[in-house]
């Protein structure tokens, strides 16, 4: 369950990252 739960959590790290990344090549 803490496998999942890790996943999960980096999943969501992943999809915030590429947010900020896309919003920083944009601001550039």
């Amino acid at each position: 369950y803490r496998d999942q739960r890790v996943t999960e959590i980096y999943e969501g790290t992943s999809e915030i990252q590429r947010l900020v990344i896309s919003r920083a090549l944009l601001g550039d």
